[in-house]
């Protein structure tokens, strides 16, 4: 692979803002998944971002307020990061910076609250509504581009709980074929009655914080998160400075689609594994060489073991793995850029995190999953996004030098 850095970042989430709040969670073994209070007849737990209802966007960007913005907009706001871009612009042009971004479910809250204010069932939404900016999954990418004045290609992918995975991804075509200099890599999803009602519906809810590849297991807890990072070619500028934690280099990535259903995961795990493999091969990295995987890891009975069985046919119990999901919910299309920037943090402090609330392993489950935190060298790791379809992304990851 054209070798590509990540010189800035920031994620939201439950687990705090910003990266140091983040590694702070983590490392103190926080507990951050609170009940279900986002609607009034709540299901299980939920990750919820302190200070999302109180926040406003700027007077210009009115027209793109909603939470998932609102979100975001905290997230740019965060670890410095408009800085990082104002600097980027500066030495590329506003016009060769991208901005790619995942979502799932984008302003749609927006949406349910303008038909649930309808007086009554057969009354249109009011006129003017904002939906191409609230609800529209171009919104997220817009009001990013919009609130840093950059002007390169703006895109939004929304591959199920893989997007902000997905992201890099496309991030890299546009850099690597010349398109754009440097991109915004990043995601958001919010909170809302369709993904808390829709997995409910699903019986995927679990009734307690979610407890991945425990034994007894019971399903997910929703959360919400925004991320950002600012990925660029290795040497196209001197490396500006940055608080430690940030700094990544893109090794690899692979992606896979298995079509085996529309909501249950293959069973053998067999598209998981190819979208790893493809990563360990962009990246020329036997198995041996990854450290820590941070797994998509669920919490529900089918997803965590696929992710098993696919993990263990590529690395048997030679690879430390667990997922963070105890701490922030089920983030749905950010997961990959959280996770992405708790990559970082295991990289920079040596650090592998352990499977929050989780407290008796799955018997049948063959990898290495950490029910306590470990100290240990690494120098890749890999982090696992896997959606609904059957939609499949691996990214790897190693520090800068």
């Amino acid at each position: 692979m054209t070798g590509l850095i990540i010189t800035a970042g920031t994620a939201i989430s439950a687990m705090g803002r910003g990266v140091e709040a983040t590694r702070t969670c983590l490392m103190e073994k926080r507990y951050t998944l609170q009940p279900d209070t986002f609607q009034p007849q709540g299901h299980g737990h939920v990750g919820r971002v302190a200070g999302v209802e109180n926040h406003r966007l700027p007077s210009a960007l009115q027209n793109f307020d909603c939470r998932n913005n609102r979100l975001a907009d905290m997230a740019l706001m965060t670890d410095g990061f408009m800085e990082a871009v104002a600097e980027a612009c500066a030495h590329y042009g506003r016009h060769r910076i991208a901005v790619i971004m995942g979502t799932s479910t984008s302003g749609i809250l927006t949406t349910e609250e303008a038909y649930t204010a309808r007086r009554s069932r057969d009354e249109a939404l009011p006129v003017g509504f904002p939906y191409a900016d609230t609800q529209d999954l171009s919104s997220l990418p817009r009001y990013v581009a919009a609130r840093l004045g950059v002007t390169g290609p703006a895109l939004a992918i929304s591959n199920a709980c893989a997007s902000s995975t997905r992201a890099f991804m496309d991030a890299t075509h546009l850099i690597t074929s010349g398109l754009c200099d440097a991109a915004i890599v990043g995601g958001a999803d919010s909170l809302c009655r369709m993904t808390l009602q829709g997995f409910a519906s699903l019986g995927l809810i679990s009734p307690n914080p979610t407890r991945p590849c425990d034994a007894r297991r019971s399903g997910i807890s929703i959360g919400e998160a925004a991320g950002l990072t600012l990925l660029e070619r290795d040497g196209a500028r001197p490396r500006p400075p940055r608080p430690a934690g940030y700094g990544l280099r893109l090794l690899g990535y692979g992606a896979s689609s298995d079509g085996h259903h529309m909501s249950s995961p293959d069973p053998t795990g067999r598209g998981a594994a190819l979208a790893m493999q493809k990563a360990l091969d962009r990246a020329g990295l036997p198995p041996d060489a990854i450290g820590y995987i941070n797994m998509h890891g669920t919490g529900t009975l089918a997803n965590d073991r696929m992710e098993d069985r696919a993990i263990s046919s590529l690395f048997g119990r030679n690879v430390a793995c667990s997922s963070t999901k105890g701490w922030s919910g089920h983030t749905l299309g950010a997961s990959g850029i959280l996770e992405t920037m708790i990559c970082a943090i295991a990289l920079q402090h040596q650090y592998l995190p352990h499977c929050m609330n989780s407290e008796t392993l799955d018997p049948t489950f063959e990898s290495d999953i950490l029910l306590e935190p470990r100290h240990d060298r690494l120098d890749h790791v890999m982090n696992n996004s896997f959606g609904f379809g059957g939609t499949n992304s691996s990214l790897i990851f190693g520090p800068l030098t």
